[in-house]
């Protein structure tokens, strides 16, 4: 019976040493162990966060700038495309070209002489030149008359006016307010219609503004062609955005290159050279506006995410022009691409860019056959 208690004593002792052993803590090594390894877990996971969410960012970035690229590059595409549309064509008037006028009229259609007058030619480049990170000016003119500007002959001899109008064979597509082409040979005039009905006596009666300029033609067998809305579309890129007349369209547009595309002669539709306007080709001649056929132009839209490294190196063409930025298009074969230069952007290397690039042809000089 002793033993027996003697036993059960020592069972009980080996039993209350392991129950203390169980509900012992950590020991202070146990702990720094598990902080330092939770501690390197973190970093880990934070690191690839870290690149994960760059990563994302860059991804997201540029398919950011490959949408506002394209954008950008439809609203120029579409409203050159529609360039000249609203003026009198030849096939409508085949002893006469709105074209062929010499000078080319003007028109301060808003009475503001701080803002660029109207003329008549349906596509116009202000270069940039040599300037850094300065981008070209696109300016395409149409009109949004519904019956093509139809030219009709005068047939009075009137030096008409507000007051007393100008007699015609008829007064189509023409109403109040419409911008008209008076023109007879290469004599041109541009004005304003003040009342499309003029003498209440006939509807072939035409009154101008007031202010019409004086001077040949308005002669009877000189012609008169209502182009509606006839007006500027002007495209720039100002502050990394694309502005239409102004107001902004597209954002991270950073850049915008152009060049004309001309035939060797004015009843040629063949594209045989691409010229930047400069030298000559700043203020052509009306012989060689008549010339121009097509327009090629560049667009460079921006991710906006500064990277921490230079991403972006300059960029030297086939014929050793020199881009701080990336390159327009390959020009080993054809004539020289313009120069895109981003340097005025700072850290501009830092910054990934995608240019958008193409031709529009001028589909209504196109379509006004060789008498251009």
């Amino acid at each position: 019976m002793l033993e027996l208690k003697v036993s059960k004593m020592k069972l009980n002792k080996k039993h209350l040493s392991y129950d203390r052993l169980y509900q012992s803590g950590f020991s202070l090594v146990e702990l720094m162990v598990g902080l330092v390894i939770g501690l390197i877990a973190s970093l880990v996971i934070m690191q690839v966060f870290s690149a994960f969410e760059g990563q994302k960012r860059s991804t997201s970035g540029t398919a950011d700038a490959q949408t506002n690229g394209s954008i950008a590059l439809h609203h120029i595409q579409r409203d050159v495309q529609m360039a000249g549309y609203g003026l009198p064509m030849p096939s409508a008037d085949a002893d006469n070209t709105s074209l062929n006028c010499s000078p080319f009229p003007v028109f301060d259609h808003d009475d503001n002489p701080a803002t660029p007058d109207l003329d008549v030619f349906p596509l116009v480049i202000d270069d940039a030149g040599s300037a850094d990170g300065v981008s070209d000016v696109v300016t395409a003119r149409f009109s949004n008359t519904a019956m093509g500007a139809i030219p009709v002959k005068i047939v009075n001899a009137t030096n008409a006016n507000a007051a007393t109008g100008l007699a015609a064979e008829n007064n189509i597509g023409c109403k109040d307010n419409d911008i008209v082409l008076i023109s007879q040979g290469p004599l041109c005039r541009m004005t304003r219609v003040a009342d499309a009905n003029g003498s209440p006596d006939t509807l072939q009666n035409i009154a101008l503004i007031g202010s019409t300029p004086v001077g040949a033609p308005i002669a009877i067998g000189a012609k008169i062609a209502c182009m509606g809305d006839w007006r500027d579309y002007r495209y720039e890129v100002v502050d990394n955005q694309l502005t239409l007349d102004g107001v902004p369209i597209v954002s991270e547009i950073v850049n915008m290159q152009a060049q004309y595309g001309v035939s060797a002669v004015a009843n040629s539709n063949q594209v045989v050279n691409w010229v930047n306007a400069t030298g000559a080709w700043a203020t052509p001649t009306v012989a060689d506006r008549n010339r121009i056929k097509a327009l090629r132009i560049v667009i460079v839209a921006r991710n906006d995410l500064l990277e921490k490294d230079d991403v972006t190196a300059p960029c030297t063409t086939a014929r050793g022009v020199v881009n701080n930025g990336p390159c327009a298009w390959d020009d080993a074969d054809f004539d020289a691409a313009p120069t895109i230069d981003l340097s005025a952007i700072e850290d501009w290397q830092r910054y990934r860019y995608k240019t958008f690039e193409t031709i529009i042809p001028l589909r209504n000089m196109l379509w006004s056959r060789d008498v251009l």
